[in-house]
């Protein structure tokens, strides 16, 4: 039987497997959203490097490095969803905040670029 102080012992690796746990439901659902999304005309933005971008992508994305987003802002249609993938979801979650702080809305993370390809 679990008891307190198993929680107390373990909480750190409780916390770090809830949180994979979250960003894996939450790119599946934006997974399942895309066919929708797509036929709204999303954008479908990888914010992974150029060279990474590079030596693999999904058909239909537009590379734009999360360094460089800021300034290439009007690059992105403001009328449309916006999907934002990159390696892992993290880069692509910095990037979703910063389109959601400049007006973009719908913004969703999918997570890693993979998930892009139905």
């Amino acid at each position: 039987m679990l008891t307190m102080d198993f929680f107390k012992q373990y909480w750190p690796l409780l916390a770090v497997a809830a949180w994979f746990g979250y960003k894996w439901w939450r790119s599946h659902r934006v997974r399942a959203m895309l066919p929708q999304l797509m036929a709204q005309g999303a954008t479908l933005l990888d914010v992974r490097s150029v060279a990474e971008f590079a030596a693999g992508s999904a058909p239909g994305t537009v590379n734009i490095p999360l360094d460089a987003l800021g300034s290439r802002l009007a690059e992105i249609p403001r009328d449309k969803p916006v999907v934002v993938g990159c390696a892992s979801g993290t880069r692509s979650g910095m990037a979703r905040m910063l389109l959601r702080k400049n007006g973009y809305a719908p913004v969703y993370n999918i997570g890693g670029w993979r998930n892009f390809v139905l």
